[in-house]
């Protein structure tokens, strides 16, 4: 989720990849509702042999969903931790929930949440910055697991964010078992101004966490740290760089997941006027931002004018890039791009595609995207857009995430408003049409 300048245009029947790779035959969905009447739904997961669904709400809780039913009393409730959001638009609030991979025996969960200001008596912090987006443990209740204990609540990470923009903060943990989270660049735009490296901009300064994917053990402690540092992070010994870093050059990683095939860790990376980006980000890569927008090179003094060259070296390019509205209006595919998951359900067809979208094409009206991604044989990936037939023909809202469920089929959170308000949303599960 990001403000960016208007932009409009007509939708393109397809887009290419990077690589230029022939595109798939045509997608046909259905968007079937799972359930209505859920407040900005930015995340929902399902822990491991789990029949529950819980969904994050943007403006401060989790609410279960078991058997087709919301609980009437959320799972979590911290909006009194939240800074007042702005109802026209905020990309502030609850961010993102991850279940222990013990979950079952030890009852322990994280959430990712922008925090009042925690500015340690820093005077400039206190002047100029936002708000601190952190991650905190929560246990639940002994006596009712539908519950939480609140006095269980421990906080794992904190950082101060200089705008309310550019957050991040999906976390989730792999395979491996330690927890990693998603960390925008600190907001504004070109990844400058207050709060940001103007030499080079956060997304390349190696101490500090913004423009990052983390890497940390819960279950341990490094030092006075509330967490452990993984004796295997890429820069656990390299003195000029922080060693909860476990990848750089992110601009706005606005959802990721895990394929539970692969394992690989996919984000849909929000890029700035031009282009937008998904890729796969692995140990010790840089993704580039803010020398490269997607695959072309980046002067943050000149958003829209991107040079001819520019140093290249060490950079891991995204998987798929599209044009964004905002600057490139021929033939885009949206303003802000949306994460989304690898299809591992039973529709064999669609086994290994990557399911993700735009948040929509135009800031002024509802007009979120669907987009279906496929891995040639030459290890390429293309995009197109899922043709939706059940919706009438209307445009479709805004594409706020992206879920999968243990069977591994994939759900949309959508909005239709561009604000936390009210209960108006709806959650979609994604279905092949004929």
């Amino acid at each position: 989720m990001k403000l960016r300048k208007l932009g409009f245009s007509v939708l393109t029947a397809m887009a290419m990849a990077i690589a230029g790779t022939a595109a798939n035959a045509e997608v046909k969905v259905k968007l079937e509702p799972l359930i209505t009447g859920v407040n900005t739904p930015l995340a929902m997961v399902q822990p491991a042999g789990d029949s529950r669904m819980f969904i994050v709400e943007q403006l401060g809780r989790v609410r279960i969903l078991e058997n087709g039913k919301l609980n009437p009393v959320p799972f979590l409730d911290i909006r009194t931790k939240i800074p007042k959001l702005h109802h026209d638009f905020d990309e502030r609030g609850l961010l993102g929930i991850a279940f222990h991979p013990k979950f079952k025996e030890n009852g322990k969960f994280y959430v990712s949440y922008s925090a009042h200001l925690d500015f340690q008596q820093d005077l400039g912090q206190m002047l100029w910055y936002d708000h601190s987006n952190v991650v905190e443990e929560y246990t639940i209740s002994p006596t009712n697991k539908n519950t939480v204990d609140l006095s269980s609540a421990r906080r794992i990470l904190s950082h101060p964010w200089p705008q309310f923009n550019h957050n991040g903060h999906w976390i989730g943990f792999g395979k491996d078992g330690m927890l990693y989270v998603s960390m925008g660049d600190g907001g504004y735009a070109n990844d400058w101004g207050i709060g940001h490296n103007v030499t080079e901009g956060n997304g390349q300064d190696m101490t500090t966490n913004l423009g990052k994917m983390l890497r940390v053990d819960v279950d341990k402690r490094t030092g006075n740290k509330p967490y452990g540092i993984p004796a295997d992070n890429p820069f656990v010994n390299n003195k000029n760089a922080n060693p909860e870093i476990w990848a750089s050059g992110l601009r706005n990683p606005w959802r990721c997941s895990f394929d539970t095939g692969s394992g690989a860790l996919f984000c849909g990376d929000v890029q700035q006027n031009s282009y937008e980006e998904i890729s796969v980000v692995g140990k010790g890569q840089n993704l580039g931002w803010r020398r490269m927008e997607a695959t072309h090179c980046f002067d943050y003094t000149k958003p829209d004018n991107h040079p001819a060259s520019c140093d290249k070296a060490g950079l891991t390019m995204p998987i798929l890039e599209y044009k964004n509205c905002t600057a490139k209006p021929e033939g885009c595919m949206g303003i802000s791009v949306t994460g989304g998951y690898v299809y591992q359900g039973a529709n064999a067809s669609w086994k290994g595609k990557y399911i993700f979208g735009d948040w929509s094409k135009s800031f002024a009206e509802m007009d979120g995207q669907l987009f279906v991604a496929s891995k040639g044989a030459d290890g390429k990936w293309s995009m197109e857009v899922a043709k939706v037939t059940n919706m009438g023909g209307k445009k479709l809202p805004y594409m706020l995430g992206f879920a999968q469920d243990a069977n591994g089929d994939v759900y949309a959170l959508t909005s239709i408003t561009t604000g936390p308000n009210g209960a108006l949303d709806t959650i979609y599960k994604i279905t092949p049409a004929q």
